[in-house]
């Protein structure tokens, strides 16, 4: 079963491959995708309950190449989780896609570049050293900015090129890290690497923490890193949006949980927490002065990573355990926000707050789509995300950051505003369409988009399911947590499997 772990990114590889070949059959790429996509998130699910029956890590070694400088494949509790929730949100924004029929899915080179963002980070949240962590870096950014620029329009183009630019800085900061890493330690495996930035000096090490952190956290959009996200995000089409907001972000998070937890546990906590309360305050402050839905929730994508920070700096197995929690339920609830968005775009043309009003009347479903995560994401009960706020709240009050909680707790309320806004823009008061054309305008905006309805309603229940069964995933949040603050826990797993 091990063997298989390469697989999460080979097929999703295999599949643009072929739909390359077959670019001019739209029919026939949709296909692959779609069976691409679904086969993977079937290996992810059996990965993971063999992982989680085994207690122990599943690890694959490509080649005969020695283990110093082979090609090792882990899928532990966290990558596994990740794995999973991560196809399954790709295969219902595919979906999502195919049900909107824009322009970008048109393109003959949608599926392909889709399937090899897939493929991507199926290969970052697996990689067993830092250089094919690297690698997997790189075809993220390949894939991203094909996707981000496939309507040709001058405004995706401008944004794309920022996107690029700064996504090849933390490029090369990451390449510098990982050579310096290797001078200095002679070893990238994240197994061996423990042991080897121990024996340094600290300041050494310090230099090496610090540069990860850059790396990851323009991936991750973290204050100060973030400016690029929001502008670069709203010029994408949607479902391409959503995709970015739920996942490409979190690969980010996924690193520095990996790299602060299993490379320097206990170190530099502090600036984790100044980092942590200036991007869930700004990034929210942000939102507020927003009028334009994708903006307003662009924005809260940098407050949300915050949260996660937050735990990350707290430190502990229940900081640590709130962390993976949060970041679980922020990919279906963002995505699934913005899948709404991306409804009203395609019926209304616009998604700025003052050209509509009154949705709710027209489709009280997508009223219903939209409500359910925004609660979340503003961490009401009982929600998924006040679950995961109330694990980081409560690990804050044990460990003595009443600032940092304060903090937390305004950035809340300050969501729970900005999400109040958007209500009440576009979906409460009378329909926007004026006079004799407002009994022409479309009713029960769902069934003019039943494909993308049905996808995001999907979703939505995602993330309703973390609500519900809370209990069971919170415990295997804690046992991740376990395993990733357990000196020793992880190389044990991979030497035990070498």
């Amino acid at each position: 079963m091990d063997q298989l772990v390469p697989l999460t990114f080979a097929i999703p590889l295999l599949g643009a491959a072929l739909s390359l070949i077959a670019v001019r059959r739209q029919r026939v790429q949709r296909v692959l995708n779609l069976t691409c996509l679904t086969a993977t998130l079937g290996l992810a699910v059996a990965l993971l309950v063999h992982v989680e029956r085994g207690d122990q890590a599943a690890v694959a070694q490509v080649g005969a190449w020695p283990t110093d400088i082979g090609i090792t494949y882990v899928l532990d509790r966290l990558s596994g989780l990740l794995l999973v929730i991560a196809f399954t949100t790709m295969l219902l924004v595919l979906v999502f896609a195919v049900g909107e029929k824009g322009r970008d899915e048109h393109s003959p080179y949608y599926h392909p570049a889709y399937l090899v963002l897939a493929a991507g980070i199926g290969a970052a949240f697996c990689a067993g050293d830092l250089f094919h962590l690297f690698v997997a870096f790189e075809i993220l950014l390949m894939a991203s900015y094909v996707l981000l620029t496939l309507h040709g329009q001058p405004g995706q183009v401008r944004s794309g090129t920022t996107y690029v630019i700064i996504n090849s800085v933390e490029s090369l900061v990451l390449l510098a890290a990982v050579g310096l890493v290797y001078a200095a330690t002679g070893t990238l495996s994240l197994a061996d690497l423990p042991d080897a930035l121990a024996a340094l000096d600290p300041g050494v090490r310090t230099g090496l923490q610090v540069l990860l952190l850059i790396a990851f956290g323009l991936k991750a959009a973290v204050f100060p890193l973030f400016f690029w996200l929001p502008d670069a995000y709203p010029t994408a089409p949607s479902p391409v949006t959503a995709v970015f907001a739920g996942l490409l972000t979190k690969v980010g998070v996924y690193c520095m949980i990996r790299t602060q937890t299993l490379l320097f546990p206990d170190q530099h906590r502090t600036l984790l927490l100044i980092v942590a309360g200036l991007t869930m305050i700004i990034g929210v402050l942000g939102a507020i002065a927003q009028t334009d839905m994708k903006r307003i929730l662009s924005f809260h994508i940098v407050s949300q990573i915050g949260y996660m920070v937050m735990g990350l700096g707290i430190g502990g197995p229940a900081a640590v355990a709130a962390t993976v929690f949060f970041l679980l339920h922020q990919i279906p609830i963002k995505t699934s926000l913005f899948m709404v968005e991306g409804v009203v775009e395609s019926t209304e043309g616009t998604g700025a707050l003052d050209r509509l009003s009154g949705l709710a009347r027209r489709s009280g479903w997508l009223a219903l789509l939209f409500a359910l995560p925004a609660l979340s994401l503003a961490g009401l009960p009982p929600f998924s995300g006040f679950v995961g706020k109330l694990g980081l709240i409560t690990a804050g009050v044990d460990r003595g950051q009443y600032v940092l909680v304060v903090l937390a707790l305004v950035g809340s309320l300050l969501t729970l505003v900005s999400m109040a806004k958007i209500w009440l823009g576009a979906f409460w008061g009378a329909p926007a369409v004026p006079g004799a054309a407002a009994a022409a305008a479309p009713v029960g905006l769902l069934r003019h988009r039943r494909t993308m309805g049905g996808a995001t309603g999907m979703l939505v229940a995602v993330g309703l399911v973390l609500a519900i069964a809370a209990g069971p995933i919170y415990s295997y949040c804690e046992r991740t947590a376990d395993d990733l603050t357990t000196p020793g826990r992880y190389a044990a797993q991979v030497e035990a499997d070498r």
